[in-house]
């Protein structure tokens, strides 16, 4: 138990590690070779910081294990509302007046209902993946048309000027540490829901999802202390949509997932509740204070003692 304890936090460490050297190699490669900074941001980033739960998943399909893809995708997207932005409020309050973020509330509301209907199937198979992929480039059209322009130095992980050896260097650490980190990750958590009896997908759907979270988390409460807390709002939702899209549709082409009975009856509605609480607040400006914070909290608490 010990060893699959330490073989779960060297996975986290070095998807955390990978992670970060990853989008930083890829952003500066983009820039360096002339793709727009908001192409950058949109797109690289975007798969860049998502690369962990990527790799997690992908991981897990392919040994086997994929009540843990599936939970780490349901249960991430969980964790993002309840406790990213749970812990981000309880820090400092969320403004939400003057930062749109309707369309895209609505847009991950429909991504998450798009995943429940494919997953009522029983399968999110192959073809469900492509239609997340398809949905998601309507997703990414729909971003970089009404998007206006971004400074490359306002890019996450953008080191303007940085030489060819350093993105080389950036780029092998990623393409390391990622896939190596992935297998310890889900090698561990595996090995720890067997030991202590509890299915695959309650792993994934904790363990997993909030570890591979931690790097979202940290990034969210240190923008609250820096007075910037309206950020995680915007990253947890354009996270989620993501998540359900990108990482979903990868995983299910590469192997088709089986929806575990469980997930039916609790974590898919869970999932689609917590996104809905965010709909009062964006669209009607309400500021996400502490109260709301550790109320999501609490929510979580409540979640996690139900499945555990």
């Amino acid at each position: 138990m010990i060893v699959d304890i330490l073989l779960v936090l060297a996975g986290l460490v070095l998807l955390v590690l990978g992670g970060d050297t990853l989008v930083k190699g890829a952003v500066n490669l983009s820039l360096r070779l002339g793709v727009s900074p908001l192409i950058v941001g949109l797109t690289v980033v975007a798969f860049g910081t998502s690369a962990p739960e990527m790799l997690v998943s992908l991981s897990a399909a392919l040994g086997g294990s994929t009540d843990i893809s599936l939970g780490n995708v349901v249960g991430s997207n969980i964790a993002n509302v309840l406790v990213i932005l749970g812990a981000t409020a309880l820090v400092s309050g969320i403004p939400t007046k003057g930062h749109d973020l309707r369309e895209s509330c609505v847009m991950m509301l429909a991504a998450s209902v798009l995943v429940i209907a494919l997953a009522l199937t029983g399968q999110i198979g192959r073809i469900a993946g492509v239609v997340c992929l398809v949905a998601l480039a309507a997703v990414l059209w729909r971003q970089i048309s009404t998007a206006t322009s971004v400074d490359a130095d306002e890019i996450e992980g953008a080191a303007l000027g940085a030489k060819g050896w350093k993105i080389a260097t950036w780029l092998v650490i990623g393409l390391v540490a990622l896939p190596l980190g992935a297998q310890l990750l889900v090698k561990g958590a595996a090995d720890i829901a067997r030991v202590m009896g509890i299915s695959e997908a309650v792993i994934g759907l904790t363990l997993v999802a909030i570890g591979t979270s931690l790097p979202e988390m940290a990034a969210s409460v240190a923008s609250a202390m820096r007075g910037r807390a309206d950020m995680a709002l915007g990253n947890v939702v354009g996270s989620n949509i993501f998540n359900l899209l990108a990482i979903l549709g990868v995983t299910a082409i590469v192997a088709p997932l089986p929806v575990p009975a469980q997930m039916l009856q609790l974590d898919l509605w869970v999932m689609l509740g917590s996104s809905l609480l965010l709909v009062p607040f964006l669209f009607r400006g309400i500021r996400i204070g502490r109260r709301a914070g550790g109320a999501l909290l609490a929510a979580y608490a409540a979640y996690a003692w139900v499945l555990l």
